[in-house]
C-alpha cells in the first residue's frame, strides 16, 4: 500500500505529514514504522512524523512523533508546518485550529509563514546547578509544551551540544520523562541565538521551536530580553516570539516563522517496512 505525505521544513526542523483522517494508518501501533520512515538514507528521512485525524472541537486533531517512535505533546514547528498542510489541502481555512494533548493551538497563515498561539508555558525554574563531567552548569528550565532546560553561554560554537546536551537529556533530575536541553546567547533586546539538543530525536537539530521559546522567556524572567524576540537558530533561519508577562509567568506566547514545502509523494511498502540484515 503506497501512503501519500508531504515533506515539510520548519525553521530548521524537518516532518513526515500525513492526513491521517480515513484511517490509513493505525496510529495506536506506529512506533515501528515512525522509526523506519524517519531514518535518513534508507527512507524519507525526518525531525518527526505528524499524523492529521479527525477532531470534534477544532479543524482537524494532529499527533505528532518524534524520530525515535515516541510520542510528544506538542512540537511548535510542527504545529507551524501543520498548518500550513491543512491550508494547502483545503483541510482548514487561513485562520485555524488543531486539537493537542495540550489543548487547542490557534494558527494563522501568512503566505508561508505561520503564526502559532502556543499552550500556556509553566514550571519555570531558573538558577539551578548541574554537574556535568566535573564542571557546574548553570541552567534554568521550563516547560513550553514540553520540558526544557536553557543555559546561558558566552560562545555558542565552543558548545559540545551533543555530548552536555545527551547529559542533561537523560540526568536523573528530568526523569521519568527527560528534558530538552538549549544553549542560548544572548545579543541585545530584542535578539538571541540558539541550539538545541532533542530527545527523541536524541541530536543537536537545525532548529526547536519550544526550545526558542523556553530560551526567550527564561531570558525575560531575568530582564535580558524584551517582547518581540528574534531566535536565530543553528539552521540560520529566524523564528520570531511574542509574550506578555503576568506578574511571575507569561502569556499570549506566540510563534511566527517561514515554512517550505519540500515536496510530496507516496511512501512505498519497501520504504516503511525496512527489514535488519
Amino acid at each position: 500500500m503506497n501512503i501519500p505525505f508531504f515533506k515539510m521544513s520548519g525553521g530548521g526542523n524537518d516532518f513526515i505529514i500525513i492526513d491521517n483522517r480515513n484511517g490509513i494508518l493505525n496510529g495506536d501501533d506506529i512506533s515501528g514504522f515512525v522509526k523506519c520512515v524517519c531514518q535518513r538514507n534508507i527512507s524519507v528521512g525526518a525531525d518527526g512524523l505528524i499524523l492529521i485525524e479527525t477532531s470534534g472541537k477544532a479543524d482537524f486533531k494532529w499527533r505528532y512523533f518524534n524520530a525515535d517512535g515516541g510520542e510528544a505533546w506538542m512540537c511548535g514547528n510542527g504545529g507551524r508546518c501543520v498548518s500550513r498542510f491543512a491550508y494547502i489541502n483545503g483541510i482548514a481555512k487561513k485562520r485555524l485550529s488543531f486539537e493537542t494533548k495540550v489543548g487547542v493551538i490557534d494558527a494563522e497563515i501568512r503566505g508561508r509563514r505561520v503564526k502559532l498561539r502556543m499552550p500556556p508555558p509553566h514550571n519555570l525554574k531558573t538558577g539551578f546547578t548541574l554537574p556535568v563531567n566535573g564542571e557546574l552548569h548553570h541552567l534554568s528550565s521550563i516547560n513550553t509544551g514540553v520540558p526544557h532546560t536553557v543555559e546561558a553561554v558566552d560562545n555558542l560554537d565552543n558548545v559540545d551540544v551533543v555530548k552536555i546536551g545527551r547529559y542533561i537529556r537523560h540526568h536523573d533530575r528530568f526523569q521519568p520523562e527527560g528534558t530538552n536541553a538549549n544553549f542560548m546567547k544572548t545579543i541585545d533586546l530584542h535578539n538571541i541565538c540558539i541550539r538545541t539538543y532533542e530527545r527523541g530525536v536524541e541530536d543537536e537539530t537545525l532548529a526547536c521551536g519550544t526550545g526558542s521559546i523556553a530560551g526567550v522567556l527564561i531570558a525575560a524572567s531575568e530582564g535580558r530580553v524584551e517582547s518581540p524576540v528574534s531566535v536565530k537558530t543553528r539552521g540560520g533561519d529566524i523564528l520570531n516570539i511574542y509574550f506578555k508577562r503576568d506578574g511571575s509567568g507569561f502569556n499570549d506566547v506566540y510563534l511566527e516563522g517561514d515554512t517550505r514545502v519540500v515536496y510530496k509523494g507516496e511512501l512505498w511498502e519497501e520504504g516503511y517496512k525496512i527489514k535488519k540484515t
